[in-house]
C-alpha cells in the first residue's frame, strides 16, 4: 500500500476530531442541531487552518443518511464518498484556475438540477477572492436566492478582495491561526499513534516554524521523520529548519548581561560556521526579549514553569528600559539585514548596537571609536579641534554634574537626573529641582533614589521639586557644550584658507549641517 502523508492521513473527519476553531464548530453545530441552515458560508483564514476540512465535514453533516446532523456517522455511502473525494453532489472548485465567467456560468447551470444521490448539492469554492469581477457578478443572484437543494461554501485567505455584495450574502467565519502549544500537543498525539519516538523540544521548533498552520506543521513533521530516519530529535529538527537553538540565544544574553562583546561575537561566528539563519536568530532574540519583559512585568503570563524559572535571572539582571530598547534594536536589525553588505555583517552590527547601548556602556566604546578614527581624518581634526570644557556654573555644585555625567547612574534614573538641578544635599537628604516641562520623568523617582543610594553606599531621602532651574542642569550644560563645539567646528571650517579658496573658485557654499566636531 502506498504511503499517505500525515497531513492527509490525519485530516479531521468530524467536528469532534477538529483541532482548534471551537468558535466555528460551536456555531455550526448549533445551526445543524436546530436545522437553521444558511444557504452560503464564507470561511476565511490563513493556509492550513481547516477551511477545506470544515467544508467537507459540513457536506457530510448535510448529506449523512441518518439525517442532517452535527455528528455524521462516517460509515454511510455519502460520508465515505465525501471522505474519498468522489461524492457526485459535493464539488470542490479551485477559483485560482477556474476564475472566469464561463466557469462560473457552467457551475451555476449544473446547480439548478436536483442532487443525484444526496440531500443537498454542496459547492465549495476555494480561494474565491481570485474570481474575476464578471464571475462574481454572475453568481450574485444565485448566491442570494439559490435553489433549496444547494449550499455554497466559500473559502479564502484574502477576504479583503471579495466584493461587499458577496460578503453581505454569506455567513462569515474567521478561522484563527493555530497557537504553537496546540500544534505541539496535536503533533505529540500523532507521533504517539504512529509509534514514532520524538523529543518534545523538536515539536516546539516544528510548531513555531509552522506559523499557525496545522497542515504546514504536519508536512514539516513528515520531513523531520525522514530527516531523522524514523526519529524526531531536537538537534536534527534544528538542523533541518536552520533555526537557532536556545543555547546560542542564551549565550548571547549571557554575553550582553556580562558586557562581554567578544563572547557575543564568538556566538555569531559559530552561527556563521553552521550556516544558521541570522534573520531567524534576530526573530528568536526579539521573542526572547519579549518573554523576559513579561517575566519582569507580568510573570503570571508565562504559563510554563520551566520557562519562568529560566528567564527569572535575566529579568533581574537586565534593566527594564534597556530591555525595551533591545527589542527595538533587534527588530530593526532584522529589517535592515537586506541592506547590510551581508547577513553576517548585519547581525554583527546589531550585536554591537546592543552592546553600545547597554546601561553605562556608551562612553568607553565611543571614546575608542574617536581615537581610532582620528588618524584617518587628520584634516577634519586639524580644523575642528575639541574646545576646552565650558566654565562651570557657580550656582550648581560640580559634584552633581560629575555624578550624572559619569557612569554612576543608568537607564531612566540617569534621564531624570540629567534634567534636575541639585538644590540641597544635607546628610542623607537630597533635594532636586525639575523643570515642569519634564515632569513625566518624575515617575522614575524611586529608581533614581535607589541608584543614588547605591552610589553613596547609604540610604538617601530624595525630594524633587517642580520649578524652573536657577542654573544649568547637566543636560543643559551638555547641550551647551555640544553647541559650542559645533560652533567652533563651523568656524574652523569656514576659516580654513583651502576651504575658502575652493568656495571662491567654484562659487560654492558650505553645508553647515554636514560639519561634525570630533
Amino acid at each position: 500500500m502506498s504511503y499517505q502523508v500525515l497531513a492527509r492521513k490525519w485530516r479531521p473527519k468530524s467536528f469532534d476530531t477538529l483541532v482548534g476553531q471551537e468558535h466555528v464548530v460551536r456555531a455550526l453545530t448549533h445551526a445543524l442541531e436546530r436545522q437553521r441552515l444558511h444557504h452560503a458560508y464564507l470561511f476565511t483564514g490563513t493556509r492550513g487552518v481547516g477551511k477545506t476540512t470544515i467544508a467537507r465535514i459540513m457536506a457530510k453533516a448535510l448529506n449523512c443518511e441518518k439525517g442532517v446532523t452535527p455528528t455524521p456517522c462516517g460509515e454511510c455511502t455519502p460520508c465515505r464518498e465525501i471522505d474519498a473525494g468522489r461524492f457526485i453532489d459535493y464539488v470542490e472548485m479551485d477559483a485560482a484556475s477556474n476564475r472566469g465567467v464561463e466557469d462560473m456560468a457552467a457551475l451555476l447551470e449544473k446547480a439548478a438540477y436536483a442532487p443525484n444521490s444526496g440531500r443537498y448539492k454542496v459547492y465549495m469554492i476555494d480561494e474565491v477572492h481570485q474570481l474575476s469581477g464578471h464571475a462574481f457578478n454572475a453568481m450574485l443572484k444565485t448566491l442570494e436566492e439559490p435553489p433549496e437543494h444547494v449550499k455554497f461554501i466559500l473559502a479564502t485567505t484574502d477576504p479583503q478582495k471579495i466584493p461587499v455584495t458577496v460578503l453581505s450574502r454569506c455567513l462569515q467565519f474567521n478561522l484563527k491561526q493555530m497557537p504553537p502549544a496546540l500544534i505541539t500537543e496535536h503533533l505529540s498525539r500523532v507521533l504517539t499513534a504512529e509509534g514514532i519516538d520524538f523529543e518534545a523540544g523538536a515539536l516546539r521548533h516544528l510548531a513555531k516554524a509552522a506559523a499557525g498552520s496545522m497542515r504546514d506543521a504536519l508536512s514539516l513533521l513528515d520531513q523531520a521523520i525522514a530527516h531523522g530516519a524514523g526519529r524526531v530529535e531536537e538537534e536534527g529538527v534544528r538542523t533541518m529548519l536552520g533555526t537557532v537553538g536556545d543555547d546560542h540565544l542564551f549565550a548571547l544574553l549571557d554575553g550582553l548581561a556580562a558586557s562581554d562583546i567578544h563572547a557575543m561575537l564568538a556566538v555569531a561566528r559559530t552561527m556563521e560556521e553552521r550556516s544558521l539563519s541570522f534573520s531567524s536568530a534576530l526573530q528568536e532574540l526579539a521573542t526572547l526579549f519579549h518573554r523576559i519583559a513579561l517575566a519582569q512585568f507580568a510573570p503570571d503570563a508565562l504559563l510554563d514553569e520551566a520557562e519562568r524559572a529560566r528567564l527569572a535571572p535575566y529579568a533581574e539582571r537586565l534593566d527594564p528600559e534597556f530591555l525595551q530598547l533591545c527589542y527595538q534594536i533587534v527588530t530593526h536589525g532584522r529589517d535592515e539585514l537586506a541592506l547590510a553588505p551581508d547577513e553576517a555583517a548585519g547581525f554583527g552590527m546589531t550585536l554591537l548596537r546592543l552592546f553600545a547601548f547597554r546601561p553605562g556602556g556608551g562612553e568607553e566604546p565611543s571614546a575608542r571609536a574617536s581615537a581610532a578614527a582620528a588618524p584617518q581624518r587628520k584634516t577634519v581634526a586639524a580644523v575642528a579641534p575639541a574646545p576646552a570644557a565650558a566654565a562651570p556654573d557657580a550656582s550648581v555644585p560640580d559634584d552633581w554634574h560629575a555624578l550624572v555625567e559619569g557612569n554612576a547612574l543608568t537607564g531612566m534614573a540617569r534621564q531624570l537626573a540629567q534634567h534636575c538641578e541639585l538644590v540641597e544635599r544635607e546628610g542623607q537628604k537630597i533635594v532636586l529641582r525639575l523643570d515642569p516641562a519634564h515632569r513625566f520623568l518624575q515617575m522614575h523617582q524611586d529608581k533614581l533614589r535607589a541608584e543614588l543610594a547605591k552610589h553613596f553606599g547609604q540610604p538617601v531621602t530624595l525630594e524633587i521639586q517642580l520649578g524652573t532651574p536657577s542654573g544649568a542642569t547637566p543636560k543643559a550644560r551638555a547641550e551647551q557644550l555640544k553647541r559650542e563645539r559645533q560652533e567652533q567646528a563651523i568656524a574652523a571650517i569656514e576659516g580654513d584658507p583651502f576651504v575658502r579658496e575652493v568656495c571662491d573658485l567654484f562659487d560654492a557654499s558650505i553645508d553647515e549641517s554636514t560639519i561634525k566636531p570630533l
